[in-house]
């Protein structure tokens, strides 16, 4: 769209279904590419991202022309037909429902690169539920418990 202007980073986070870790490091890196690949076919620029056994984090710049209910919802179906295509989990792979967009100025975006590549050490200090719950409070998000990804601690 013409004289259409933006710079918006947003952090993308979502969980495997049930909080099962089915999310191995023999094909962690694979996955992400193909991850990488699903960003880069919607013409969105990847930053940062890391697979976590049970959830993933991404950073991308995005154009305003693409709603990012509708780049999570493709990047969550194409990746989980990608893993059972592969047949990396023995049962049934999915997604939880739903999904965090939080978002940054230029300026932070190093740092939060950062942190998404450091997430196994974040991890060995704070749960996935706790780091969750801080980006809510964080940026004043209002949630219900009730609505939240499934945390088993």
């Amino acid at each position: 769209m013409q004289n259409t202007y933006s710079q918006l980073y947003v952090q993308i986070v979502f969980a495997v279904k049930g909080r099962e870790c089915f999310i191995n490091e023999s094909f962690r890196e694979e996955l992400q590419k193909y991850i990488a690949g699903i960003i880069d076919n919607n013409k969105q620029k990847l930053f940062a991202i890391y697979c976590m056994p049970d959830h993933v984090h991404i950073l991308v710049s995005m154009k305003p022309a693409l709603a990012i209910s509708d780049f999570v919802r493709d990047i969550k179906a194409s990746s989980s037909s990608f893993i059972k295509e592969k047949k990396w989990v023995n049962s049934l792979f999915s997604w939880q429902e739903g999904f965090g967009a939080f978002t940054y100025h230029k300026s932070q975006a190093n740092n939060v690169v950062d942190y998404i590549l450091n997430q196994p050490e974040n991890h060995r200090k704070k749960t996935f539920k706790e780091e969750y719950i801080n980006f809510l409070k964080e940026y004043q998000i209002e949630y219900d418990e009730k609505y939240l990804f499934e945390f088993y601690d």
